[in-house]
């Protein structure tokens, strides 16, 4: 093999994953030809809506996983959250990097903290699993939609669509914006997503391939979100 083919979506969170991971393949292999190659998902195409109403699972990973089927990339880094646990006959998850802060923030224009929020303030997230888990501690708060990429949604919360937002730790941090969390979420107030801050690079079912991004794997990552992805199949759980 003299070339390799990494499928992404093309957000800013999305490239800095599969770049990353690309750098580190150059790095492994220097004779190694690497690409990128941009694919655009239904969950990137209709961002006025909530991802719920956009489709069942795999919004942000089938065209990827349609384009390693037929062969166009040989690759494909994924959050690891976004990916079913059900995979396409003839794809696996070939490596798990480390995982990246698995816990939900709190990101507000002054850095209050969740306590500190006044009574009727407006908190922005796109997740269902976030609302819900937000209303429980805080009923007197009112939940409001929200789509995008991560500087979208921070340009949304920056304009005063919002008093604040729900984020992923990871997400803020692999894209150089951890100066804007101002809470960390315990786990009794949200519990974070199954996988969420880890990576999935998925292939085609392809020992070779396997063997060659294998330095790329980490057992401890892999074994917790190898257990918590069992819980979300045996819950049937997804974007609903």
């Amino acid at each position: 093999m003299t070339r390799l083919r990494i499928g992404s979506r093309g957000s800013a969170l999305a490239l800095a994953q599969s770049t990353w991971v690309k750098q580190q393949i150059e790095a492994h292999y220097p004779d190694l030809q690497v690409e990128l190659s941009i694919i655009k998902t239904i969950g990137d195409r209709f961002i006025d809506r909530p991802i719920a109403a956009v489709g069942g699972k795999g919004v942000f990973t089938k065209e990827i996983e349609d384009a390693l089927l037929s062969q166009t990339i040989d690759l494909a880094v994924h959050s690891m959250k976004d990916l079913p646990t059900e995979l396409p006959k003839g794809l696996t998850i070939a490596a798990v990097p480390a995982r990246e802060d698995a816990r939900d923030v709190l990101v507000t224009k002054s850095g209050l903290k969740l306590a500190d929020l006044a009574r009727g303030a407006r908190v922005a997230t796109g997740s269902l699993r976030r609302q819900a888990q937000l209303l429980h501690h805080r009923g007197d708060l009112v939940v409001t939609p929200i789509r995008g990429n991560v500087d979208t949604r921070l340009r949304k919360l920056d304009d005063g669509a919002a008093d604040g937002l729900i984020m992923a730790a990871a997400g803020l941090k692999r894209i150089g914006r951890a100066e804007r969390i101002g809470e960390y979420l315990s786990d009794d107030i949200c519990l974070s997503a199954v996988a969420q801050g880890a990576l999935a690079i998925e292939t085609r079912d392809d020992g070779a391939l396997r063997q060659l991004l294998s330095f790329l794997h980490d057992s401890t990552s892999a074994a917790e979100t190898l257990a918590e992805r069992a819980l979300l199949r045996r819950l049937s759980g997804g974007c609903h």
